[in-house]
């Protein structure tokens, strides 16, 4: 097993043990919700989650520094001399889980050089596991379901129909003038559901395209984004450049598409849509 497997798998372990704590809070009548400054809910999940992780990345990978959600903020004077970090959203999703809905997720990813090449999606609730990674040498990527693995494969678009998965949450004037431009051009089939879900739907071959158009951090992100890229999909800006990370002071990304098909033209479907 090679370095590369070796960290993807540890990770896998790690966001199954802090699913385990998040599920022990969810299970409880109260949550310990708090608000934080950016008036976002808090819960003792998160944090619960938060220092399981941190506590099995410094013993997995000690050399590695971690920028999390629940982190005290690291400057980026700090962290713009890092080649190499894990980003962590500890609870992906934390309205979901206070709605119990289930759709809600444990984000690790590794990022190298602002790219996002090592990821795990955890889904506590359906103990449904997503992971990828990319190196110079292998690609893989897989969906662990039931004590069972098979590959991840992103699907090639369809000539007339396409689906899109949409935030369950945040819509908006931009999201709508997309819907619109895609529904002139496709008969459209369109999911709503909550947190990092929606990239796993287009990496595991169930949707063609998740347009984020409305604000997200970069710990929302990084660990889908590995494994979508992972399972042959791309993720890119509005102005179809890749994601990238940790290039700027702040973690928001700019909006974002991210695609099954790569090879099929979207930025000319999607020229007249809004860009941030």
């Amino acid at each position: 097993m090679n370095h590369s497997n070796v960290l993807l798998e540890g990770v896998a372990v790690i966001c199954r043990q802090a699913g385990d704590a998040i599920l022990e809070v969810y299970d409880q009548e109260e949550f310990g919700i708090q608000t934080k400054s950016d008036q976002s809910p808090l819960t003792a999940a998160d944090l619960a989650a938060h220092n399981i992780i941190l506590a099995g990345l410094a013993d997995l990978a000690p050399a590695i520094p971690v920028l999390s959600e629940e982190s005290d903020q690291i400057p980026f004077s700090t962290r713009k001399n890092w080649d190499q970090y894990f980003l962590v959203d500890p609870l992906d999703g934390t309205k979901e889980f206070i709605n119990r809905n289930g759709e809600f997720t444990v984000n690790i990813a590794l990022i190298e050089d602002h790219v996002p090449i090592l990821g795990v999606v955890f889904v506590p609730v359906q103990g449904v596991l997503y992971a990828g990674a990319t190196t110079d040498s292998k690609t893989e990527a897989y969906i662990e379901r039931n004590g069972s693995r098979r590959a991840l494969s992103a699907r090639k678009m369809k000539k007339d129909s396409a689906t899109i998965v949409a935030s369950r949450r945040h819509g908006g004037d931009a999201m709508k003038a997309c819907v619109d431009v895609l529904a002139d051009r496709f008969e459209l089939e369109t999911e709503n559901i909550g947190s990092s879900l929606k990239f796993c739907l287009v990496a595991e071959g169930k949707a063609d395209l998740y347009p984020r158009l409305a604000p997200t951090s970069e710990w929302d992100t990084a660990a889908a984004q590995a494994v979508v890229e992972a399972s042959g999909g791309k993720v890119v800006d509005s102005y179809f450049n890749p994601l990238r990370y940790n290039t700027k002071e702040n973690i928001l990304n700019p909006y974002f598409y991210a695609v099954a098909d790569p090879s099929f033209d979207w930025q000319a479907v999607l020229a007249a849509v809004p860009k941030s």
